[in-house]
């Protein structure tokens, strides 16, 4: 082993001299190869770039650019240096030419991107250009979609100038073609192309920008990359934003333009597409919060339709109460039985208000369907159940129907008002609201929209409480109204008649048989909406005709003692302090007989007023006790208590008398004959 170490030392010592040499004409071999690649280096970029070897480019400049800086005061490296300048100036604008080709494909941007940085090209820079061609793009949609964002104008034709120039470009369309391809999408169709046009290049782009200048790994100095990823950053979101806003707006305009004509089931579908499309943008940039300006749409379009459905409510009952309005106005003819009375009219109207919003209601759920990808966001959960459906849809339509129906009893009387028959149907139809409809209508919507009973809502009993009380409007003014009418005959008869020179009594006068027939006819309309009522036992004829003449007769005896101590008015004054106070415009209950009374009271009212007014002669007063015994023959049997009718027409011959020159009274048996002739 000894010689052997020893052999092995004296080969290492005489070849060490050598290793030396070797090492350094190996040095000087390496360093002479660089210089030759260096002064090689125009002609093989040159080479590159011909054979658009882009990339072999850009590593051989990459390797060379430190060594060409450094020694580019010396005259020899000095040349190389400005050639090189030169020809990457060239392989710049070749990239370039390459990034801003349309027909580049997504690798080929991504290549030229990574060799323009690679020859420290400004990164800010190459975003804006990318940028920038993207927006060409993105353009071409938003100005597609502007083009059908009004229905209306999107079936107008071009314009002739640029027909001339798609003529230079395409073949000739048939008129069937050139008609379809300018017809209007309808909203689903709209937002269907614009999810998959817009949408989609837009997150081609976001994608793509984001692999080329925030995603991108590189070898560069880390606090350099971070500045880069922040730029890009900044300048992809203010992209967005701007792009989005636009297609925001466009989107906002068309569904504004179809809220009133558009499918309900259709809108929905719209939506849905919307806001599900929207997620993959939100996905890319979930700094920029997208989804919830798309929420913030869907929301006021949803809002929007709850406006319009009420409108339509609105106007369904409008159309409600003109058709029955025409039906009571359509002459009947002769002999021809009448098919419907107020009770059908009155089931149909309530049926069909009912139906609408039954039909309403339904084509609003459709916004909180489970398969929706906006029914689980939290204005779909609370507020537009709750707000939007219940108060400003259900209590909003309740609270127009009583003050629309308020309203015609503040117009009553003028041109054009309402007639009786409608005041009278409506007072029915609120009536039915107060005891079973509205509580129907409350429990249906809670139920269809999962309302929490903690919700602040307006209580189905304060809404039933308003409706009885506009029923109670409602039929005051009918009973006011008719009364009036009766009124105002009953006040012509009496004033347009010379009571002084009169004739003497033959028969009834025509005016109250007039009075008999409209009461007749009242009660026949009053009886088909409501019940009977209560009223107090009736008379028998024969006492009620003895109260009739026993009336006659005190009144004749009273006549015949003129020289009393005690003046005729004194003694009828004080016997009315004794009588009942009668309440002629006292409220009226929901009955039959309640509705004939009130209208009895103020005719018979109006009645004694006008006769208080007038002079009378012999006859006139005679004329006069036909008249009320005719009366009092039948409107006993419309009111609930037939002694306030012999009280009140027993006040109208007593003012009479009083009111007479020569109070001389009529026979009573005279008077039955001619009442009963009559």
């Amino acid at each position: 082993m000894d010689a052997i170490t020893e052999f092995s030392a004296g080969i290492s010592n005489t070849l060490q001299e050598r290793r030396q040499q070797i090492s350094t004409l190996s040095g000087v071999h390496s360093l002479l190869k660089k210089l030759q690649f260096l002064f090689e280096l125009p002609a093989r970029l040159k080479k590159c770039i011909e054979m658009k070897a882009y990339g072999q480019a850009v590593r051989y400049y990459a390797k060379t650019r430190t060594v060409l800086n450094q020694y580019q005061h010396m005259p020899s490296f000095h040349g190389i240096q400005q050639d090189c300048s030169d020809i990457v100036t060239e392989l710049r604008s070749k990239l370039r030419e390459q990034f801003r080709d349309k027909e580049s494909t997504p690798k080929q941007l991504a290549e030229c991107v990574d060799l323009l940085l690679q020859l420290k090209e400004p990164a800010d820079e190459l975003c804006d250009e990318f940028l920038a061609r993207a927006q060409e793009k993105l353009d071409e949609d938003l100005s597609e979609m502007s083009d059908q964002v009004d229905p209306a104008k999107a079936i107008e034709v071009s314009t002739p100038i640029k027909e001339m120039v798609e003529s230079t470009d395409k073949k000739e369309e048939r008129p069937s073609e050139k008609y379809m391809r300018n017809m209007p999408m309808d909203i689903l169709e709209f937002i269907h192309k614009g999810c998959t046009n817009f949408l989609g290049n837009i997150c081609l782009v976001i994608a793509s920008y984001k692999e080329l200048f925030v995603n991108r790994q590189t070898h560069s100095d880390p606090q350099e990359q971070d500045q880069l990823k922040e730029v890009a950053h900044a300048k992809l979101a203010d992209f967005v934003k701007s792009r989005m806003e636009q297609y925001f707006s466009c989107v906002e305009q068309r569904i504004q333009a179809e809220k009133e004509s558009v499918e309900n089931s259709m809108l929905v579908r719209a939506l849905d597409r919307f806001h599900r499309r929207l997620q993959a943008v939100d996905d890319l940039l979930p700094k920029l919060n997208i989804i919830a300006r798309g929420t913030e749409i869907v929301a006021n379009a949803a809002r929007e339709r709850s406006l319009f459905y009420l409108e339509g409510l609105k106007n369904h009952f409008i159309e409600c109460t003109t058709d029955v309005r025409q039906k009571l106005c359509t002459p009947h003819l002769i002999g021809k039985q009448e098919t419907s009375n107020l009770m059908d009219m009155l089931s149909m109207m309530s049926s069909s208000i009912v139906e609408q919003m039954k039909i309403v209601l339904a084509n609003l759920q459709g916004f909180t369907s489970a398969d929706l990808t906006f029914a689980n966001t939290a204005y779909f959960q609370g507020t537009f159940c709750v707000h939007d459906v219940r108060e400003v849809v259900v209590v909003g339509f309740l609270e127009y129907l009583f003050k629309a129906s308020c309203d015609l009893c503040e117009r009553s009387g003028e041109k054009g008002s309402a007639p009786a028959a409608i005041i009278l149907l409506l007072s029915r139809l609120h009536m039915d609201f107060s005891n079973s409809t509205i509580n129907q209508i409350v429990t249906t919507a809670d139920k269809q929209f999962s309302l929490d009973p903690r919700c602040k809502v307006t209580p189905a009993a304060d809404l039933s409480t308003k409706a009885k009380k506009t029923a109670q409007k409602l039929l005051n003014q009918y009973v006011q109204i008719q009364g009036l009418q009766i009124s105002q005959m009953l006040r012509k008869s009496v004033e347009t008649r010379d009571w002084l020179n009169t004739i003497e009594p033959r028969n009834v006068r025509a005016v109250m048989k007039r009075v008999v027939e409209d009461v007749t006819a009242i009660d026949t309309q009053v009886g088909h909406l409501y019940e009977e009522g209560v009223r107090k036992a009736h008379s028998s004829d024969s006492s009620r005709r003895a109260f009739s003449l026993s009336s006659a007769r005190q009144q004749q005896q009273r006549m015949q003692r003129p020289s009393a101590n005690i003046d005729n008015s004194l003694m009828s004054n004080i016997q009315k302090l004794f009588s009942e106070r009668i309440e002629i415009f006292s409220a009226v209950e929901f009955s039959k007989v309640s509705v004939l009374t009130g209208i009895v009271k103020i005719s018979l009212k109006t009645l004694l007023e006008c006769v208080r007014l007038r002079t009378f002669g012999r006859y006139g007063l005679q004329q006069m006790q036909v008249d009320t015994h005719y009366l009092d023959m039948y409107l006993w049997r419309f009111v609930s208590d037939e002694n306030l009718v012999h009280f009140l027409l027993d006040e109208i011959i007593g003012s009479t008398i009083h009111r007479c020159l020569d109070p001389i009274l009529m026979e009573p048996s005279v008077i039955e004959v001619i009442c009963e002739r009559g």
